[in-house]
């Protein structure tokens, strides 16, 4: 309120924005949507019934979903942005008003395993996933619920079904999770690797689903690098593969060898100058002055190779 020069009162008012928009759209200078009123959600299809329905009666499943990033709407690419549970599991109308009756929802635990992981292939098509289709696990009609759940995952990332990447490998791969626990061992047990630190579950071009590398050397070589050379001599075993002489899971020997020297040299070494080269009864009499310490590499120290003039027997 105030008054003017004359005397008289005056009173101010606030223009409302209803009020404002309405000027504007009479003079002529509201923007396009001035006066517009806001658009009503699109409608649900015939068939669907939409995430709060499903989650009445399905609540432990609704809670995994709401605490995952399936969950996240903002991302188009997820189930949210588009009809919820009902983007994988298809219509939910006929299951609500039958719900004994089979086969009127999509359930992931009686479709074929083809089926399964088409559904998550239509999201998880990029990266690494982009190789699962005719992968070594696709192939043996593995699927991704095998390894990840969506409403109850046990693990902080992934939506593994159990606690690690390591247990939930172990489950199929038994004899391999067996040599973790052996005296020598990549080092897995202790949390600095698992097993996707160097295999790839989702596919790989590369052998035995290495991440990269088109053999197991390269592969080896990409931390062991002193191993690699060019060496001046190369010992033809460490050429072809180390796995001839190591076991990259684990072993009882020092440095993870498939078997303890000399033993392991002589596999390939049957016929040499050393003494008493054969390990059987003519040899008691005359021991190996190879038993002692670590056998043969007590004297071929570099075995991997060597780059020395006189390196040929990897002595230096």
């Amino acid at each position: 309120m105030g008054t003017n020069r004359g005397g008289s009162r005056r009173t101010s008012s606030v223009v409302s924005p209803a009020g404002l928009a309405f000027a504007l759209v009479v003079c002529g200078l509201a923007p396009a949507w001035a006066g517009q009123e806001t658009p009503a959600p699109a409608p649900t299809p015939e068939g669907y019934v939409g995430v709060n329905k499903c989650a009445s009666c399905h609540q432990a499943q609704a809670t995994g979903y709401r605490n995952s990033p399936h969950a996240w709407a903002f991302d188009e690419r997820t189930p949210a942005a588009a009809r919820g549970c009902e983007t994988c599991h298809g219509p939910g109308q006929a299951h609500v008003d039958d719900v004994g009756a089979k086969g009127r929802i999509k359930n992931f635990k009686v479709i074929a395993p083809r089926e399964v992981s088409e559904t998550c292939m239509k999201c998880h098509n990029r990266q690494e996933h982009a190789q699962w289709q005719g992968s070594m696990h696709d192939s043996r009609n593995i699927t991704c619920i095998q390894c990840h759940s969506v409403h109850t995952p046990k693990s902080e990332r992934s939506h593994l079904k159990l606690a690690s990447v390591t247990e939930t490998c172990a489950q199929c791969h038994r004899d391999k999770a067996a040599r973790l626990l052996r005296s020598a061992h990549m080092p897995v047990r202790e949390g600095k690797l698992e097993c996707a630190t160097c295999h790839s579950p989702h596919g790989s071009p590369n052998v035995r689903m290495l991440r990269t590398g088109n053999s197991v050397n390269e592969f080896c070589w990409s931390c062991h690098a002193d191993k690699r050379g060019p060496f001046l001599w190369d010992h033809p075993p460490v050429r072809e593969s180390c796995v001839t002489c190591h076991d990259p899971h684990g072993s009882s020997n020092e440095r993870m060898l498939v078997s303890r020297p000399p033993m392991l040299c002589q596999r390939c070494h049957i016929a040499t100058r050393h003494p008493a080269t054969r390990y059987d009864a003519a040899a008691v009499a005359a021991p190996s002055n190879r038993v002692i310490s670590r056998g043969c590499v007590n004297c071929h120290s570099n075995i991997h190779g060597s780059n020395h003039p006189s390196g040929a027997y990897f002595h230096r």
